[in-house]
């Protein structure tokens, strides 16, 4: 088995710690001494050799991906052109796997994620792999143990099979981030999982699978394979790419494709997605605030607070995000953490791009 770790992404959610040009994935964003890519990297050592595993990224993130990763092969880092979401990344990487070994199994990991049980989380693909090996499409459900409306949700169908004590179960419908009452209504009901992003497929299943849903990513993708490993290989990247339309793997190709399939899985899993993540991540005082760095407050509960240098005082708050950096601060409420990707829209469309 391959691994591909899905490292493109500008962070937009943790604005302003995540800039473009260093974002979440080359970010410590707990303050642990350990980079999100790293970490991503690191869990996967003890399942398949550095060699077997690839990196997708934009070109201003290679060299932050080659300091973290010295024993990542440089021909390991895969550079797309311009980011066009998830889907052609992932059908570029399963490009260069299946030129490479046409029976190669792949897991596309995310670069941003935590995960508390590694081992468990090394299982969990080993089973994959082979489910994936009969031509599924398989994706991670993470067992929800709380309300949430800041993830997609995976409903599961019909027990396909049990390997090991894991159970493979086929997906009837997947559904973008639902509001508080569906969600509480997914959590109670049993059947629902959150969509962890974390598929295992082969890689010329997925490329089939592009074939039939994105004819026109799947074209540029036919003539890229042509040339790949030639001088012509960067040229045709560069003219064809440009064509191809954003889209991504779950709209794509996952809630229209046959033969999918959802692993529940139990790990210890969060997405660094947004600051109120850190909640789950961090332990929290006794009035329920989450705090990295230096600060002091009075009457203030519940609250994320994130200091890079400076000290942060409040008084009598509760339920905000406060965080500072060298040039910016954010103050938002908890409740509405996901916007945050909004404002730094905002901010560029304003031209502040100098904080961008």
């Amino acid at each position: 088995m391959y691994a591909v770790i899905l490292a493109g992404g500008s962070g937009k959610r943790l604005w302003p710690l995540s800039r473009r040009e260093c974002p979440k994935q080359l970010l410590d964003i707990t303050c642990e001494g350990k980079p999100l890519l790293w970490e991503t990297f690191a869990r996967l050592e003890p399942l398949m050799p550095p060699d077997a595993v690839y990196v997708i990224t934009a070109e201003k993130y290679v060299e932050g991906t080659r300091e973290q990763l010295h024993s990542l092969p440089l021909s390991n880092i895969i550079t797309e052109p311009q980011g066009r979401g998830s889907a052609p990344a992932i059908g570029l990487a399963a490009t260069h796997l299946r030129s490479r070994d046409p029976e190669a199994v792949m897991a596309c990991l995310p670069a941003d994620h935590y995960i508390a049980e590694p081992e468990r989380f090394r299982q969990v693909l080993s089973v994959a792999e082979q489910v994936a090996q009969a031509g599924h499409l398989v994706t991670l459900g993470i067992r929800p143990d709380h309300l949430q409306t800041g993830y997609g949700y995976i409903e599961s169908g019909d027990k396909l099979m049990d390997i090991g004590d894991f159970s493979v179960h086929a997906v009837r419908r997947f559904t973008e981030k639902p509001d508080e009452r569906t969600a509480r209504a997914f959590v109670e009901e049993g059947r629902h999982f959150w969509n962890s992003g974390m598929f295992i497929w082969k890689a010329s299943t997925i490329l089939d699978e592009i074939g039939k849903h994105l004819p026109r990513l799947h074209e540029c993708l036919s003539q890229l394979e042509q040339v790949l490993g030639t001088e012509e290989e960067g040229v045709v990247l560069e003219r064809t790419w440009p064509q191809v339309e954003k889209e991504t793997i779950d709209f794509g190709v996952m809630e229209k494709a046959d033969h999918v399939v959802v692993i529940p899985v139990e790990m210890g899993w969060s997405d660094i997605g947004s600051w109120a993540s850190l909640v789950d991540l961090l332990p929290a005082d006794s009035d329920g605030n989450v705090v990295v760095g230096s600060h002091v407050g009075l009457d203030t509960r519940d609250s994320v607070i994130h200091s890079s240098r400076r000290l942060v005082t409040t008084v009598g708050v509760e339920n905000l995000i406060v965080v500072e950096t060298d040039d910016a601060i954010l103050v938002c409420s908890r409740d509405r953490a996901q916007e945050v990707k909004a404002l730094v829209e905002k901010l560029d469309e304003e031209g502040w791009h100098d904080w961008l």
